[in-house]
């Protein structure tokens, strides 16, 4: 079974509906989805790890 592609930050936006700003502040925090950093310096986000991240925030605001 392929690994699934990792998201580029742009997608990673896009699917939680933030701004660049909003998300680097969050991040600063450690409250962001976790990214890694590729050898050409761009951010991916693993689909697992955002997935994650959802399960953390939706059960944080129950």
């Amino acid at each position: 079974m392929p690994r699934p592609k990792p998201l580029k930050l742009r997608e990673v936006l896009e699917e939680i509906n933030m701004s660049r700003a909003a998300f680097y502040r969050m991040r600063a925090r450690g409250k962001a989805p976790k990214l890694y950093k590729l050898p050409n310096g761009q951010l991916r986000c693993r689909r697992s790890d955002l997935d994650a991240w959802w399960e953390q925030n939706e059960q944080a605001a129950a």
